[in-house]
């Protein structure tokens, strides 16, 4: 890799943590008693939303009802999403007349955004009206990503409140969260984004005409709304000629905005973050990769704030980092080198292409291997899942990174408020096992960590494990399953778990090459991605409960101090252990074999 690219990945990291650091703080007092200064202008706006709401500002709730309050309005936002697509052609800002989406279409995209996972099995251009992707979309990407926010601020008090049943209030805290950070900061960046290009309107879609005619070949699309198959299985096309490129517009740039900053990830155009008119320019390109994991480092600093200790929230943020880091430098030492398969074949233009360049297949020469590779690490390490490269072109090794950066459970920076919380849930698990080396009752910020915590980790850990390792199963060995793969073999595999990994995460990106949108896909993709939302969110809360119900213990000399180099390796350990032992066997059928038939010149 050149010096260039070097400095490209170190600028990205700094920046990020510099930027970290001061909206870290801000957020601490946003969940905090006291507003900053700089927003108490917004409080009547806030008190306005109560009185019309019918909120208490000052009840406190306990975890049971902080947890039906998370699902009740998690609920009712999934309906309206689904509603909106099954009615969507009679409604307006519908200048293509798009038609109805179908109901296990409705139900999957419903679901993926309302989980704030936003894998997409359609294409946004055209599929979804522009009122569908307003009203739809874009809100449920602030109130997903506001709920995790939210999710994290309760857990916060678990740590600092001392007998005492509440955990605070969701409706506040999502007000707070949807209000003062979110709806700020996307104003900005969108503004930034459509200085760079990026599309903000409501016009009808545009026709430019070509230079010349352009001959292609489209699939045939059978009655079933799937690609037809001739008797070898292979795709059916029929050639076709057009003078003319439609050109899809439409309101991007707010979008676009949100699903970065909250680690949505949904696209507003099928190929998501790679089309020219959602991020058109290298600063474009950078603006959207640090909204990613912005929000989500930030609020390392946040909990240390309000835990009364940054040190503890430090700790967490160099663990992240060197992980992010180390897997970083492996994705893209992987596509920069190429693939050797080129030598072999006495393909000496080819190779010597690939000694310089690297592995381009995939990726916009716009942004490189590198920003591709940034791209691909820094999406799967948050749960966002927007792309600007095809994964699925990617070395087998590549590929492995991002698959794995999610397989981790999404905890590298991982989601707004979710990657934190399932951080501090290895982080109990971890202090959980070092206290039972040592004969002694385990603590972490002075609270005694016990059964009921370690069960409700156990929980947390395990379904989204369960999510991926069960829905990869039932799809290899269902016929229906099997029906999507473009790539048969090793490749396909690894696509199937690629998808089921995201899904069950929350993640959202997909490797490609496999057809999902279908009922089989829609539907158990659909369930996946609720287990793996809300039977972590629920376990959380029972946590955060049981904290705040429990005294504070007093540090001794047996307390093992969490902000120290050793804390560092030790969550390290826990997270890549318990990934390693629950994926590294589908790993090593899918691209770890992948990788090791491509050296040998198969």
């Amino acid at each position: 890799m050149t010096i260039n690219g070097y400095l490209q990945l170190i600028l990205y990291v700094l920046v990020l943590l510099l930027l970290s650091w001061p909206l870290g703080l801000f957020m601490a007092k946003i969940y905090g008693e006291t507003l900053p200064g700089s927003v108490r202008w917004l409080s009547p706006v806030e008190r306005g939303l109560y009185r019309l709401c019918g909120i208490r500002q000052h009840d406190d709730m306990s975890w049971t009802r902080y947890a039906f309050a998370v699902l009740s309005f998690n609920l009712m936002g999934l309906l309206a999403v689904y509603l909106l697509q099954r009615v969507q052609v009679w409604l307006p800002f519908n200048p293509q007349a798009m038609a109805n989406v179908t109901p296990d279409g409705s139900f999957n995209t419903a679901v993926s955004f309302a989980t704030n996972t936003n894998w997409q099995d359609y294409g946004g251009e055209t599929t979804l009206s522009y009122l569908t992707q307003m009203l739809g979309l874009t809100v449920q990407n602030f109130v997903s990503a506001a709920t995790g926010m939210a999710v994290m601020a309760a857990l916060m008090r678990g740590f600092t409140r001392r007998e005492r049943d509440g955990i605070g209030n969701f409706w506040v805290d999502m007000v707070r969260s949807t209000l003062y950070v979110l709806l700020p900061l996307s104003l900005v960046l969108a503004l930034l984004l459509v200085s760079q290009g990026v599309i903000q309107t409501f016009s009808p879609y545009q026709s430019a005409q070509l230079v010349e005619p352009v001959a292609y070949e489209e699939p045939v699309i059978a009655p079933d709304g799937q690609p037809r198959k001739d008797e070898k299985g292979q795709p059916v096309t029929e050639k076709k000629t057009t003078k003319e490129q439609v050109i899809a517009l439409g309101p991007a740039a707010s979008q676009v905005a949100i699903k970065q900053l909250g680690t949505n990830g949904g696209g507003f155009f099928n190929v998501n973050s790679a089309h020219p008119l959602e991020n058109p320019t290298p600063l474009s390109n950078l603006l959207e990769l640090l909204a990613i994991l912005l929000i989500p480092s930030a609020f390392c600093i946040t909990f240390g704030r309000f835990v009364g200790d940054v040190r503890q929230g430090k700790a967490i943020l160099v663990a992240m980092t060197i992980v992010f880091v180390a897997l970083l430098m492996f994705c893209v030492s992987a596509e920069q080198s190429g693939n050797p398969l080129f030598a072999r074949l006495g393909l000496e233009t080819q190779a010597s292409d690939q000694a310089a360049g690297g592995n381009m297949e995939g990726k916009e020469t716009r942004f490189g291997i590198v920003n591709s590779a940034l791209w691909a690490t820094a999406t799967t390490a948050a749960s966002n899942g927007s792309v600007n490269a095809m994964h699925d072109s990617f070395t087998p090794l590549g590929g492995l990174v991002p698959m794995w950066m999610i397989q981790l459970g999404e905890v590298i920076f991982g989601g707004v408020g979710s990657g934190l919380y399932g951080m501090i849930v290895f982080a109990l698990v971890g202090v959980f096992v070092s206290g039972l080396m040592i004969g002694r009752t385990p603590e972490y910020l002075g609270k005694k960590v016990e059964a009921f915590e370690m069960k409700m980790a156990a929980v947390v850990i395990l379904t989204p494990c369960l999510a991926v390792l069960i829905g990869t199963a039932v799809a290899v060995v269902s016929e229906a399953g099997r029906a999507g793969i473009a790539n048969p073999g090793i490749h396909g595999f690894s696509e199937i778990l690629y998808a089921f990994s995201s899904a069950g995460n929350n993640n959202g990106s997909a490797f490609g090459g496999l057809s999902v949108n279908t009922p089989f896909y829609n539907i158990l993709l659909g369930v996946a991605m609720l287990l793996a939302r809300y039977w972590v969110i629920v376990p959380v809360l029972a946590i955060a409960g049981s904290l705040a119900a429990k005294k504070s213990i007093p540090p001794s000399a047996g307390t093992l101090p969490t902000h120290t180099p050793l804390f560092v390796v030790l969550l390290i350990g826990t997270v890549i252990v318990v990934g390693a032992l629950t994926f590294l066997p589908a790993l090593a059928l899918g691209p770890i074999v992948e990788h090791v038939q491509m050296i040998n010149g198969h």
